[in-house]
This record gives C-alpha cells, sequence and structure tokens, in this order.
C-alpha cells in the first residue's frame, strides 16, 4: 500500500480521527508508533515514518503509544472493500484463522502457497502473516492483562502464544514493559476469570447506530438474539466453544460485554462483532458518493453514517437468506425461530478446558450446519423444495465444499450458491452482502429496494435502476440500506 508522505503528515498535524486506522505514524527520535489523531505534539519531518499496518510498525523496532492506543483504532476500511488476495487474507487473520491452523492453513485456505502469501501481504501492508498475527495476539493480551485477574501463563495461552516466554518477549517489544505494567490499571472491580470481559469496539464517526439496531432488531431470532433501543443481544457459535455477547452503543464506541467459554475465542468473537456493526466502515467516503446523488442527498443529510450489518457466522446468515426468499421479514423470523426452537441440540456448546463461566442469559448459538441436518422435516415451516435447499447449503458447508466465512472468494462463492437448487442472483447476493462484508452489492430484484426507490423518484425496475446504481459504486450495498430506509411500508423479500 503506497502511503503518500505529505497527506499522511497533514492529517497527523490535524489530528483527523477519520484516518485512525487507516496508516500509523511512526516516531524514529521516541521508538513510538502511534494513531494519527494523537494528542501528542506534531513530530517533526525528519523523525517520521508512515506504515500501513502496527504490524509493519513493530517490525521496524516501534513500541505502541500507551497515550493514543494505536492497536484500539477502527480497522483499516480497505479489508472489506477489496476482494483481492489480501483483502480476504486480513479477513481471515482477523478471524484467528493463523493462530488456530497456521500460515499453512491460512494459504491452504486462500489457495496460494505460503511464499506467495508473505510476499504480497509484506507488500502491501507492511507485514506477512505471522507479524500480522503476532500484532494481533499482543492487543488481544493487552485486553486480558487490563481487565482481568488472568495469571501470566493464561493469558499466554488465551492469546495464542507458544509459551509464556514468547509472551512476555512479545509485550516487552510491542508495548515497552513486562505485563505488569499494565497491569496496574485494571480498576476495582475489573472481572475476575470467571465473569464478563468488556471492551471498547471504536468506530469511525459518524455512526447510524439506532439504524443498524433497528434492522437487528426487526430481525431478532428469539432465544439467539434480542435487541431493543439500549443494545443488542446474542449467543455465538465460535472456534473453541460458544458465547454471549452484549453490546451497548456509547459515544465514539460500542460496549462489548463478552462471556466466552473458551478465551481463546475473544479475538474471534471481538472481529465478528465488529463485522456485524461494520465498524470498519468508512462513513465520509460512503456518504460522499451517496449524498451526491440527488435522490439520495436529504437522506444522506439526515441521517449520516448508515452501515450495513453484517454477520457473526456466514452459514447462519445463509440460512436466514434463503428463508427470507419472497416472505416478510416478520414471516421469515417465526420460520427461523420454529427452526431454532426445535434444533435437537439446544444446550450451549461444550468448553474446551476453560476457566471461563459459559454464556448464559438463556441464549443459545444458531444451530450449525450438522444440527440442521439432523432436524426432521416438520421442524420446516416451509415447502418442501426450501427445506431441501437447506439441506443442499448445509451439506456444502459441512463437507467443506462451501465456504462462508470472511475471506472466501465472493465470486466462487456466488458460483457455488447459485448452483444449488433454489438459490438464485438475490440469496448470493444478500449472502456477500452481509456475511462477507462486499460494500457494492445491489440488491435491483428485492421488493423493499424497489420500493424505497420508487419512495424517492428513482426508478423501480430491477433493469433501470440496476443502470443508474451505477453512480452509486463501489458502495451500492449502502444505497440498499438507504432504499430499505426509505419504503413505505417498511417492507423487504430479504430475510
Amino acid at each position: 500500500m503506497e502511503l503518500d508522505f505529505e497527506r499522511c503528515y497533514r492529517v497527523v498535524d490535524s489530528r483527523d480521527q477519520r484516518f485512525d486506522g487507516w496508516f500509523y505514524t511512526g516516531v524514529t527520535s521516541t521508538g513510538i508508533y502511534c494513531r494519527p489523531s494523537c494528542p501528542a505534539v506534531t513530530p517533526k519531518r525528519g523523525n517520521v515514518r508512515f506504515f500501513a499496518s502496527a504490524a509493519a510498525a513493530q517490525q521496524a523496532g516501534l513500541r505502541a503509544c500507551r497515550r493514543c492506543h494505536p492497536d484500539a483504532t477502527p480497522g483499516s476500511p480497505d479489508w472489506d472493500r477489496r476482494a483481492d488476495l489480501v483483502g480476504r487474507a486480513m479477513r481471515l487473520i482477523g478471524d484467528g484463522v493463523v493462530d488456530r491452523d497456521g500460515v499453512p492453513g491460512l494459504a491452504r485456505r486462500l489457495g496460494y502457497t505460503e511464499r506467495h502469501l508473505t510476499r504480497v501481504l509484506t507488500e502491501q501492508v507492511g507485514a506477512g502473516p505471522l507479524a500480522l498475527a503476532r500484532a494481533q495476539r499482543a492487543q488481544t493480551a493487552r485486553i486480558l492483562v487490563e481487565r482481568t485477574a488472568l495469571t501470566v501463563a493464561e493469558i499466554a495461552f488465551a492469546a495464542g502464544f507458544g509459551s509464556v516466554r514468547q509472551f512476555n518477549d512479545t509485550f516487552r517489544t510491542v508495548y515497552g514493559g513486562p505485563p505488569s505494567t499494565l497491569r496496574g490499571r485494571v480498576r476495582p472491580g475489573a472481572p475476575d476469570r470467571a465473569g464478563v470481559i468488556t471492551v471498547r469496539l471504536a468506530f469511525r464517526r459518524p455512526m447510524a447506530v439506532d439504524a443498524v439496531l433497528g434492522f437487528l432488531a426487526d430481525r431478532a431470532v428469539p432465544g439467539v438474539e434480542c435487541a431493543d433501543g439500549g443494545g443488542y443481544r446474542r449467543a455465538l457459535r465460535l472456534p473453541y466453544g460458544a458465547g454471549a455477547v452484549a453490546l451497548t452503543p456509547h459515544d465514539g464506541f460500542l460496549a462489548a460485554a463478552l462471556r466466552l467459554a473458551d478465551l481463546r475465542d475473544l479475538a474471534p468473537a471481538v472481529s465478528r462483532c465488529r463485522r456485524l456493526f461494520d465498524l470498519d466502515a468508512d462513513p465520509a467516503a460512503v456518504d460522499a458518493v451517496l449524498g451526491a446523488d440527488p435522490a439520495l442527498a436529504a437522506a444522506v443529510a439526515a441521517e449520516p453514517g448508515v452501515r450495513v450489518p453484517g454477520a457473526v457466522d456466514g452459514f447462519e446468515l445463509a440460512v436466514r437468506a434463503v428463508v427470507g426468499q419472497q416472505i416478510s421479514v416478520s414471516a421469515a423470523r417465526r420460520v427461523l425461530a420454529r427452526l431454532c426452537a426445535t434444533t435437537a441440540s439446544r444446550t450451549a456448546l461444550p468448553a474446551t478446558g476453560s476457566r471461563t463461566a459459559p454464556p448464559a442469559d438463556g441464549l443459545a448459538p444458531f444451530p450449525g450446519p450438522a444440527e440442521l441436518l439432523a432436524l426432521p422435516d416438520d421442524a420446516f415451516a416451509m415447502p418442501a423444495a426450501r427445506r431441501g435447499t437447506l439441506r443442499a447449503l448445509a451439506a456444502g458447508v459441512a463437507d467443506g465444499g462451501i465456504g462462508l466465512d470472511p475471506g472466501s472468494d465472493r465470486a466462487e462463492l456466488s458460483h457455488r450458491l447459485t448452483a444449488l437448487p433454489g438459490i438464485g442472483p438475490w440469496t448470493a447476493g444478500y449472502v456477500a452482502m452481509r456475511a462477507l462484508s462486499d460494500p457494492d452489492v445491489l440488491l435491483g430484484t428485492d421488493l423493499g429496494v424497489r420500493r424505497g426507490a420508487a419512495a424517492l423518484g428513482l426508478p423501480a425496475s430491477p433493469a433501470d435502476l440496476t443502470a443508474h446504481a451505477d453512480r452509486w459504486r463501489p458502495w451500492r450495498s449502502y444505497a440498499n440500506l438507504r432504499l430499505w430506509r426509505s419504503a413505505t411500508p417498511t417492507i423487504s423479500t430479504s430475510e
């Protein structure tokens, strides 16, 4: 990634928070790296270097600033926008794939050799997959040091380090001191190892939080999730066990109260919650393009920062999309509630040796592929053809033929989904928009999108609307949300 020195330096000099997470500022005279909006005195030009990732700054021998916490910034919106190897790799690294499967596992998931993957990431991001995963492990460890009473050994294991020595060495390198230097900052009443871990999920302003909460509330499946004006709660299906999260909006961040069956799931849980609320988006760039269309200008001005709700699990989102075909949101919710209520295994997933308390609040994760395949016919309150589609989808995910993780190739996934009976372009596009965070999907045949278009004086026929929507690229997914919110009444064939 090319970083123009003059432009970056102007951003740092103005302390523009919009660019936090886009790049990092290294100060060679102090040996630290910061976020662009760090309140410290602007460093001299000769002492500044700019990096595309925190991992690249760490590889240059710099440690994280303790004043601005550069590792707590929103992620770069590039990783969602880009469908290439780098974007897919960054999304998978964020989900903890390197910690679970190593670099060979990451390379296999992406279909490239380790050598090629490392070379491309180093060229584009300034660091290879191991260094990027190491930076994420360090951030996870910092959260656990600051917000729990876990021992150093427990934190090292939970954050993905191979040994306590490796953890201590990395912590000193990244934060300029041993873990004890940050542990002293734990406030009275901080959660212990059996409690809830609360983390701040930062986002770029503006953000229409109420729009996301309303979207999720309309589609909340009883027993799995619930949402109201004060926040959103749901159960999570994570790599090492079950989890639950309560997300509460605040000024400039969401507070995520996480209860995990296994602390190794902290980084994946944080990553998935960020995708669910589209927290790494660049609202200024999106609103500038959509607001330039006279038909959308008033809506953008009245409600800036509308996000595209993502998904915490790709398979769950795909099931929701299939169930929601050609029926209303409320009808899809009723069908999904029945599906979940009759799942054979509705108890929390077992923990895997962690001393953390299992999820609570009466919520259980959405059924996985194996659980859905085990359901009897009468659990599916839908036509037999759609039931067959769901089972074909579950079988494809279970045997690995269909990948629905955030690093999946968007074009390949669309091809594989539409090859299944009962799945067409609308369903594949909806899955790409929410499960893969594709920012440029137009659901031109969607009833709610067409009604919203008509309400705003835009062409309502799919062909004409698609032609008009070329001016919204690469943010047509965000246009869908704008059109849905303009529809009267608010009806959509999406789940």
